[in-house]
């Protein structure tokens, strides 16, 4: 099988703050902020420029004063300047985020292949991921807790075909949109990370972080809805050691998975037996009005497409959104755990 490992720096920037002394209960939060531009080094320049979005995703996330966010539709830059920069305006917001984690997610990520059939190369959709330039549209952990880097696992790497009876999609009896292209395409659109953080008391909790493609903008072979269901159901095979060691509990299982378990459009299979996994805990963190929408279109309207689930031997004693339409179509969702003992 081949499957790559590896970790990124991940780089503390300030100072703990004083709302960060130690406390009973830890606080999650996942949030899709679509802050991706359109060229590199763009979502850095807006950031220093203190534009109104960058400045309403950092005031929501202060306001919401995670211990620990993963991030999505955030660009990649390889000294993590964008996310530094932000997490110093989240912190100028009133909360304190000194810890950081990014990878280069395979958005943007050049194949050299015609990945989408449509005959021509170089493409936003002929990269790993769905992506005008690598690192366009990534994932990042900001935590009040330091992540033990050395120790973290990346996935993305692992090629559709390695999954355990991918779904593979198909045309006139072979992958589409060739067997050259499925060959060499990864399953993550984006990422699949566990990543380890070691609190306070000494206990340490895993966290499995991914963002997965929507399963719409294709054609009759289904390709993203096909891969969005086989991305989400990496963890079920994930969980169960196909992949390396199963994650060890407390852990929590985050991100966008990009598909409602009732509403719009995708393969639901995979998800349906993520939420109903006796190995998780799904809180169903619900907004002022009591629905369970993470975001909302003007064609689709609101759906259920962020997740957190904790492994099931952590105390749910809280969960909620936050949301801003100026931020993003995205709500911020958090879920909030009782901590873990302290370590023997």
């Amino acid at each position: 099988m081949a499957l790559t490992l590896g970790f990124a720096a991940a780089a503390g920037f300030a100072p703990r703050s004083a709302s960060a002394e130690p406390h009973s209960r830890l606080r999650i939060a996942s949030f899709q902020t679509e802050l991706a531009r359109k060229g590199p080094g763009l979502l850095l320049d807006a950031i220093r420029k203190g534009d109104a979005q960058s400045r309403a995703v950092a005031a929501l996330i202060a306001k919401a004063a995670p211990d620990i966010i993963a991030l999505q539709g955030i660009d990649y830059d390889h000294r993590a300047a964008a996310l530094t920069a932000l997490a110093q305006q989240i912190e100028a917001a009133g909360h304190a985020m000194p810890y950081h984690f990014a990878l280069r997610p395979n958005s943007g990520l050049a194949t050299g292949l015609d990945m989408d059939g449509d005959g021509r190369l170089g493409t936003a959709r002929d990269a790993q991921g769905y992506g005008q330039y690598s690192g366009h549209g990534g994932m990042a952990l900001l935590s009040r807790y330091p992540i033990l880097q050395d120790q973290a696992r990346d996935f993305s790497a692992l090629l559709w075909a390695d999954m355990p009876d991918p779904m593979i999609p198909m045309r006139g009896g072979v992958p589409f949109p060739s067997a050259q292209a499925f060959a060499a395409q990864r399953l993550s659109s984006t990422g699949h990370w566990a990543v380890p953080l070691r609190l306070d008391s000494g206990a340490v909790i895993t966290l499995l972080s991914f963002a997965a493609t929507p399963p719409v903008f294709d054609g009759p072979q289904d390709r993203n809805g096909k891969r969005n269901h086989d991305e989400l159901r990496f963890w079920t095979w994930m969980m169960e050691g196909a992949f390396g060691p199963a994650p060890e509990e407390p852990f929590v299982l985050l991100g966008l998975a990009n598909i409602d378990p009732v509403h719009g459009e995708g393969r639901r299979g995979a998800l349906r037996a993520l939420l109903a996994d006796p190995r998780l805990t799904d809180p169903r963190p619900r907004g002022p009005s009591g629905d369970d929408a993470t975001a909302e279109f003007a064609t689709a309207g609101p759906l259920r497409l962020s997740y957190i689930l904790p492994s099931a031997s952590w105390t749910v004693t809280g969960s909620g959104q936050h949301a801003d339409p100026e931020a993003s179509r995205h709500r911020l969702i958090f879920v909030d755990l009782a901590l873990p003992p302290p370590a023997p």
